[in-house]
């Protein structure tokens, strides 16, 4: 394994979530949420992030996904803060656009230390199988506060899984862009992000 990996868990009276994360994987995923569409799209980031992702969760889904999927993003942002370390030699920013058939989706991204989340966009569908299509929208925003992101995305299109896995490949991608290594030093004038 490489140095750049993190590890994070979460237990409440809602959730047991345990995430790994190798920023210098090769993309393989080992995913259990109970939500199939929501293990489809991890795997993407996965795949697209070319990092090695590893998530065990057992949540409330009696209920809805709302706490699956909102504190897998909390633990996957903790994973990669941890991973990140303190963000020695990273690219730092990155600029992508996702196109997915009729979908599209833009995402701008400063692995700055300083969380703050913008979401522009509406999903076509309230639902893509037994996700809950806005959950996407706040599973990056949890991602986001947690691993200390400046995330702005966009979406849009005519079919909510293509518009969700658009956002996922498009926020996978920015992050293998802007979190690999490329120099030494931290990037900032500041010297500290």
């Amino acid at each position: 394994m490489s140095e750049r990996t993190g590890a994070a868990s979460r237990t409440t009276a809602e959730t047991s979530v345990e995430v790994e994360v190798d920023l210098d994987g090769d993309g393989t995923a080992d995913v259990e949420t109970g939500i199939g569409f929501f293990d489809h799209m991890l795997d993407a980031v996965a795949r697209h992030g070319r990092v090695d992702l590893t998530v065990a969760a057992d949540g409330d889904l009696h209920v809805d996904d709302h706490h699956t999927v909102e504190d897998v993003g909390i633990v996957l942002g903790d994973a990669l803060d941890d991973a990140l370390g303190d963000r020695a030699g990273i690219e730092r920013f990155a600029d992508r656009r996702v196109p997915l058939d009729e979908a599209v989706a833009g995402v701008v991204l400063d692995v700055s230390g300083r969380p703050l989340y913008r979401f522009d966009g509406e999903f076509s569908q309230a639902t893509v199988g037994e996700f809950t299509s806005d959950m996407a929208r706040h599973f990056w925003r949890s991602v986001a506060v947690n691993a200390g992101l400046t995330l702005h995305v966009e979406v849009e299109g005519e079919n909510a899984h293509h518009e969700i896995e658009a956002l996922f490949k498009a926020c996978a991608r920015a992050l293998d862009d802007a979190t690999r290594v490329r120099g030494e030093g931290v990037p900032s004038t500041k010297g500290d992000l």
